[in-house]
């Protein structure tokens, strides 16, 4: 069975609204005879009557009118649904669904979050918490349309990958520690350490530092929630080796913050599928395309916590 066609309805609702169809003819900027077509083939396609035609003004039937009542809704629905495309392609409105780590989300995203609220209020960014991986996978799959990993990523077909920003890691220690304000990957290793889980790409990079130097520590637990990672070096369970953004606060009293000998930085990079990335999707990446990238510092004291917290799990010092 054919469907009712939306330009048909739009044509009864016209000789409805007009009462003739020579003036609906005009309206729609369409024949005569084609106007004569579309109600033919409604009345044809629903079995019924639809406009009465007399020396007056025409007029619809019951049957007629029950349809134009219904139509009205559907060609209503139809142009909003209709606009709402054209705002999102433009970059006025839409959804926009995005994957990152709990780390960005928490000390880079809210400033640009900020920025799209204010300058496009129309846009709605669903934010997802995952890893790289994830967020490399569910673009290819279509299912997400930015994401914001850990780079290098491996080149994926119809996925752009380029470098956003970096940020310094740093290694995060009990304060009861008796630490030197530069760590190295022997002093390190020889504490207990708290990593983060092997399917992410810091726990790569921390793996690599210390291969560098010789090292394979192993940690003592692995953790994918970098929150969850120093509320146990708060409690002196081990040190962590994190990323630290510009905007983050400093860690509380109970752990200090140390530098890395050699040095360690963490590159993201903005993943988003090539082609058909609408208006919105464009105007989000040009938002966090323009955020600040911070450039490698020059070294500075360590940060540590005012108050030490001395624990069980303190190691001697080297």
């Amino acid at each position: 069975m054919r469907e009712l066609n939306l330009d048909r309805l739009r044509t009864l609702v016209a000789v409805a609204d007009l009462g003739s169809l020579a003036a609906a003819a005009k309206a729609l900027h369409l024949a005569p005879p084609t106007v004569t077509l579309h109600v033919a083939e409604l009345e044809s396609r629903l079995g019924a009557r639809l406009l009465l035609r007399g020396r007056g003004p025409v007029t619809p039937t019951g049957v007629g009118q029950a349809l134009i009542d219904r139509a009205r809704r559907l060609l209503a629905d139809a142009d909003e649904a209709l606009q709402a495309v054209r705002d999102q392609v433009q970059g006025r409105s839409g959804r926009v669904r995005l994957g990152a780590s709990t780390g960005v989300i928490a000390h880079l995203l809210p400033r640009a979050l900020r920025r799209i609220a204010d300058d496009n209020p129309g846009i709605d960014v669903q934010v997802t918490v995952m890893t790289s991986a994830e967020s490399m996978a569910r673009l290819v799959d279509g299912t997400l349309d930015i994401g914001l990993v850990a780079l290098p990523q491996p080149p994926l077909a119809g996925v752009r990958v380029h470098a956003w920003r970096r940020d310094p890691v740093r290694a995060f220690v009990p304060a009861g520690w008796a630490a030197p304000a530069v760590l190295t990957p022997a002093w390190l290793a020889a504490r207990p350490l708290i990593l983060n889980d092997g399917s992410t790409r810091l726990a790569r990079l921390t793996q690599d530092w210390f291969a560098r130097a010789g090292e394979h520590p192993r940690a003592r637990i692995a953790l994918n929630y970098n929150d969850a990672i120093k509320s146990l070096v708060a409690a002196g369970y081990g040190a962590a080796l994190l990323p630290h953004e510009a905007s983050a606060p400093p860690p509380e009293p109970r752990i200090g913050m140390h530098r890395l000998r050699p040095a360690l930085w963490r590159p993201l990079g903005l993943a988003h599928r090539l082609g058909g990335d609408d208006g919105a999707t464009r105007r989000v990446l040009d938002v966090l395309a323009a955020m600040d990238t911070p450039s490698a510092p020059a070294m500075a004291p360590a940060t540590r916590g005012q108050s030490a917290s001395r624990s069980s799990m303190r190691p001697s010092t080297p």
